[in-house]
């Protein structure tokens, strides 16, 4: 499933439509993706509507126009954001096309388990306005990220950095590369950490997001771009990995409910 990073690359893509008009909207009705959308409403709201903002907040998207509304996309575990030429025809899984001069804006998912969302008026949606912080914002701090462990004090580090609410954006490579990092079992009871435990988890977690941020939204005008070398991520996804720091086999287990990967020469238990 996309991540933080490739939530945002995806979201750029869009930015190039920045100030057009949407002149036509072709929708798949019955996908699943717009359970709960009053899909008329939709189409009638972003036709003749200009896009005029671009955010994205943890996994989720929201672009806006202007006073006809706000459109939220989540991307689940195949969905993307694509720019095609203005008389591209819409294939198959191409659920959301939005048509403007000289393009069209194409939300395809062919698994179908990403969603739409669709909210008429100026004010964004509540679901926005609620959002938690970022870890890279001011909001995200030290403390809020103690009491957060103290409240989860038995799950696993691995399950509870994968919690949104707290940690928006962070998905399943993410956290391992986070615990890899600070040297922690993702098994670890997350009350149990120090307090120099939580610093640690507190400044890798800003370094792997602003490493990912800065290394896979770099190749947004061709394919997106891999974390450097010398990240868990190049190592993690298949049996019969090693550790980048010691060259100790990886181990593969599920922990949390999640594959997992980790080096037992850093992450004792």
């Amino acid at each position: 499933m996309p991540e933080l990073a490739e939530v945002e690359y995806m979201r750029r893509h869009w930015d190039v439509a920045l100030g057009a008009t949407v002149t036509a909207v072709e929708l798949h009705l019955r996908a699943r993706l717009f359970r709960g959308v009053d899909t008329a409403a939709l189409a009638r709201g972003l036709e003749g509507a200009t896009l005029t903002a671009s955010h994205r907040t943890g996994k989720q998207m929201l672009f806006g126009f202007g006073a006809a509304g706000w459109l939220g996309l989540h991307l689940g575990m195949t969905g993307e954001l694509r720019v095609e030429p203005a008389a591209y025809p819409a294939g198959r899984h191409d659920h959301l096309v939005l048509r403007q001069p000289g393009r069209a804006l194409v939300f395809a998912d062919p698994r179908m388990f990403g969603a739409v969302d669709w909210t008429p008026g100026a004010q964004p949606p509540g679901w926005w306005l609620a959002r938690p912080p970022e870890i890279l914002e001011r909001g995200f701090t030290p403390a809020r990220l103690e009491a957060f462990l103290t409240r989860r004090a038995k799950a696993p580090l691995k399950a509870v950095l994968l919690l949104q609410e707290m940690f928006p954006g962070v998905g399943n490579w993410m956290a391992d590369e986070v615990l890899w990092r600070a040297g922690l079992h993702p098994a670890r009871a997350a009350g149990s950490l120090d307090a120099a435990g939580r610093a640690a988890l507190y400044r890798e977690l800003r370094f792997v997001c602003r490493g990912a941020l800065r290394s896979i939204v770099r190749g947004v005008d061709g394919h997106w771009a891999d974390p450097p070398r010398g990240w868990l991520f190049h190592a993690r996804w298949t049996d019969g990995g090693r550790c980048p720091r010691t060259d100790v086999p990886l181990v593969r287990e599920t922990i949390g409910g999640r594959t997992t990967c980790w080096s037992p020469a850093v992450q004792k238990r």
